[in-house]
């Protein structure tokens, strides 16, 4: 290794083996180390053996314990990759004084400790971790190699990665709400990876100064890099975020109670984000970064487009018969749903009648709703947030997918996020786009849109109050008094037996919105969710 790096094997002696290697078909196809036979003796086929295993590994990690990759990596499967990250080890991880100590083989698998110094400049720390390495068969060499992955010099790295150490890419941040609480993962697990984007992006900005690490560089990626060893801590900057830590607690606690759960809250005047939550298993920034059918939450765009074209108005006639037919696709009402052939816009909208919406398809044209959507909600309008955001998709649907848009279901794209923006916008009467920091940490150019016409906008909140009141929000939104609106919304998906449930509301200068998968009706599942989250905004 370079820079006179020294390594000790410790425990030379290996176990005996456990179990009984048996050969088999297994071989690697294509070795690129360890020699080759003259072509004239026999080459061993099938999986090593024991003693093969044994002396293998042996031979493996005692050059590279003497700091001699070369040798080392001449017994593995893939001698120049395994020499470059074994020598990397000491010039660019600042490895020093290391130990490996062979664990008791199983089967053609050995594992291993290492214990090192790590070393940057007058700084240094120490470092264990577990690894291990498989024997194989070379094909063409017949001989016992080491299976060569980068995993085998640290179990973090996979193919292109690098292990460095030195001055952190980004000093550390204190991120803080808007009352200058500091936001912490493990108060707000929802927050982790939204934190580690902000202290990417912002770090260099919020006045800290960074540690010393020894980190993971992933390949071919623009995500932060995963840090293993802190040899020194940074001077943290205060990053200040339009979050709630409040607000923020009760969006966490919320979701909790069902799967695939996610919800944002904003302030209508300002768009400024106060909380952003997820209930899932894998992790996903879902309420930033989701794209499901939102519903008849669409029908506050969809409504909004009908007054705008003159088609109707909310006192005006829009019938809700038992089901309506578009270029040959039937659409029903929810399940127990009474028709109405005199029925308004404001009553369709309340009850969430989807034939009342259905019946204007034929004096609408494919992009109108797209339009709608884009020029006074400012859906699609590539909004700069302060961290990536899936900001909405309404695309022209012709065919049956132009009634099935107006009904938020069809090719209609949505996520929490832009489901509270589209309330925060009725209430406001004009879009805001939604922010996490503010606008002059970085001078970023937000997108615009056109404020509602006056008339619309009043029309939609009284047809959202008239929900949240006594129609398919009421029970949802019961208790919270003030100036209130909402909708609920339910998304069928093919081979779903439950359907993804919705729901956007404001109160005051808060809007909130949820989305939950399989959760079914939008007011009973996703309804409470938002109405918590409320309550908490005061």
């Amino acid at each position: 290794m370079r820079g006179g790096a020294k390594l000790a094997l410790v425990g030379g002696v290996f176990a005996a083996m456990v179990g009984t290697a048996g050969y088999g078909a297994y071989v690697l196809v294509g070795d690129a180390g360890g020699g080759s036979g003259d072509g004239k003796a026999a080459v061993r086929s099938g999986p090593p053996d024991r003693a093969e295993v044994r002396e293998t590994a042996e031979a493996f990690l005692t050059a590279w314990a003497e700091g001699d990759a070369e040798q080392a990596a001449s017994h593995t499967d893939f001698t120049q990759e395994a020499s470059r990250t074994l020598d990397a080890l000491a010039s660019d991880a600042g490895f020093e004084r290391v130990q490996v100590k062979a664990g008791t083989p199983k089967g053609r698998t050995v594992p291993f400790s290492v214990t090192a110094t790590v070393r940057h400049e007058k700084h240094s720390e120490k470092l264990r971790y577990d690894s291990e390495l498989r024997i194989v068969r070379g094909e063409r060499s017949g001989r016992a190699l080491v299976d060569w992955k980068p995993s085998v010099v640290h179990p973090e790295l996979r193919e292109g990665d690098a292990l460095r150490v030195g001055e952190a890419p980004e000093p550390p941040i204190k991120a803080v709400d808007r009352d200058g609480i500091e936001l912490k993962r493990a108060d707000h697990p929802s927050l982790g990876p939204i934190l580690d984007t902000l202290r990417e992006r912002y770090g260099d900005r919020a006045g800290g100064t960074p540690g010393v690490e020894l980190w993971v560089e992933r390949a071919g990626e623009s995500t932060a890099n995963d840090t293993l060893l802190t040899l020194a801590e940074g001077r943290p900057g205060e990053l200040r975020t339009t979050l709630s830590a409040k607000v923020q607690a009760a969006a966490e606690q919320a979701v909790a109670r069902y799967a695939d759960a996610s919800v944002v809250a904003l302030r209508p005047s300002s768009g400024e984000i106060l909380a952003v939550a997820n209930h899932r298993e894998d992790g996903f920034n879902a309420a930033f970064l989701g794209k499901l059918a939102p519903g008849s939450t669409m029908k506050i765009v969809s409504a909004a487009m009908l007054i705008d074209k003159g088609l109707t108005s909310e006192n005006g006639k829009a019938p809700c018969p038992e089901t309506a037919v578009w270029q040959s696709q039937r659409f029903p009402n929810l399940r127990g749903l009474a028709p109405n052939g005199n029925g308004t816009l404001s009553d369709g909208f309340a009850r969430s009648c989807n034939t009342a919406f259905v019946k204007f398809a034929d004096d609408v044209r494919v992009d109108d709703l797209r339009t709608e959507a884009r020029r006074h909600f400012g859906i699609g309008a590539d909004w700069k947030t302060g961290v990536v955001t899936f900001d909405g998709s309404v695309p022209a649907s012709g065919g049956p997918d132009t009634a099935a848009a107006m009904l938020g279901q069809g090719q209609v794209q949505l996520n929490p996020l832009n489901l509270a923006s589209i309330a925060a916008t009725v209430k406001a009467g004009a879009f805001r786009q939604p922010v996490i920091v503010p606008r002059s940490l970085d001078d970023r150019t937000l997108a615009t849109a056109t404020p509602l016409n006056g008339s619309t906008a009043d029309q939609l909140r009284r047809m959202m109050r008239r929900t949240a009141l006594s129609g398919t929000g009421a029970r949802a939104m019961a208790g919270l008094g003030g100036d209130i609106g909402a909708k609920t919304g339910s998304a069928e998906v093919d081979g779903q037996e439950r359907s993804d449930s919705a729901f956007t509301a404001y109160r005051g200068d808060v809007a909130a919105a949820a989305m939950v998968q399989k959760g079914g009706h939008g007011g009973d599942v996703a309804g409470p969710i938002v109405a918590e989250v409320l309550r908490a905004g005061g």
